[in-house]
């Protein structure tokens, strides 16, 4: 791992889309609302049918830091492997060197006002940070606010907020369902802190529950039983993790969807990622959480990697 310090705030959007038209324009007003707006925003219209390409043209013509990008319509929602395929043809448009940071953004979100800046001050006050975001919501149908309850060791995938040079030592983003996941991991198993948080001012609004923007809910928690058998990860760990899923929406059919897709992936001996090693730093970190928590676990691996990297002493 290495870090320079930049005293820019310059940052870069890209964000894949397709027939947001229903959720967009908070996006598009919570982003370019910030305290600390984004130098620019490459947004990549992946073949709407909607009124997305309307909403976009109309933005971009009224705020010279949008620019938009088309692709043919492959005829339907593509996630995981579609998204990252739309996510590399906008940002193959722009120099990536020119910016310090990099953010992989959805457009059914509503941030915060502060928070792209709030997380470039935690990321120059800690040079170890490679990755990080804040934590997603949404509301019930009956107005609750809920928490998606993801874990401080993770950057989430709809703000996959990045230190440019992070992002390039990992090689980005896998073409694969569980490549929010794997990024993590890399980055971590290359010496740098991957973290998200909780605070009240970087929580925001995710206008369309995880895992529920392709045919069913149940699909998606599925196709994330297969990326994480995808990404090696330890069985006895998986359906740990899926049972405690069941406690929440959609209770008990959810995390018995997630530990059906993992099993599935298993008995028919999919392939798994190409980076054995990755596949092994991942499931030693996995067996070492369900012994002492995840929380330790991550600080262990952490405080190893400080002790490799921390300069030799005169």
């Amino acid at each position: 791992m290495s870090s320079e310090p930049s005293a820019s705030r310059d940052y870069l959007l890209v964000s894949p889309c397709r027939n947001e038209a229903d959720y967009m324009r908070r996006t598009l007003d919570s982003v370019l609302g910030q305290s600390v707006p984004p130098a620019r925003w490459v947004i990549v219209d992946d073949g709407s049918t909607d009124g997305t390409s309307q909403i976009l043209a109309d933005y971009a013509a009224r705020y010279p830091i949008i620019q938009v990008v088309s692709k043919p319509d492959r005829g339907h929602r593509a996630v995981g492997p579609g998204v990252i395929e739309a996510f590399y043809h906008g940002l193959d448009q722009v120099e990536l060197a020119d910016y310090p940071y990099l953010c992989k953004l959805d457009l059914d979100l509503d941030l915060p006002p502060r928070y792209f800046e709030i997380l470039m001050e935690r990321m120059e006050d800690n040079p170890r940070i490679g990755s990080c975001s804040g934590k997603p919501w949404f509301r019930s149908a009956s107005g609750s606010w809920i928490s998606e309850k993801c874990g401080d060791e993770m950057s989430v995938g709809m703000t996959k907020f990045y230190r440019r040079t992070c992002f390039e030592q990992i090689g980005g983003f896998v073409r694969e369902v569980m490549w929010d996941a794997i990024d993590c991991h890399k980055a971590r198993q290359m010496g740098w802190v991957v973290v998200s948080w909780n605070d009240e001012e970087l929580r925001f609004e995710h206008l369309r529950p995880m895992g529920s923007s392709q045919k069913s809910v149940f699909t998606g928690r599925r196709r994330h039983g297969f990326g994480q058998y995808y990404m090696g990860s330890d069985p006895a760990y998986f359906i740990a993790t899926g049972l405690y899923r069941m406690a929440h929406p959609p209770y008990i059919l959810g995390g018995l969807a997630t530990i059906q897709g993992y099993l599935g992936a298993l008995l028919r001996g999919d392939k798994q990622h190409e980076d054995a090693e990755l596949r092994r730093f991942i499931r030693d970190y996995q067996r070492r959480a369900l012994k002492v928590g995840k929380s330790r676990a991550v600080a262990e691996i952490e405080a190893r990697q400080a002790a490799m990297h921390r300069p030799p002493q005169p």
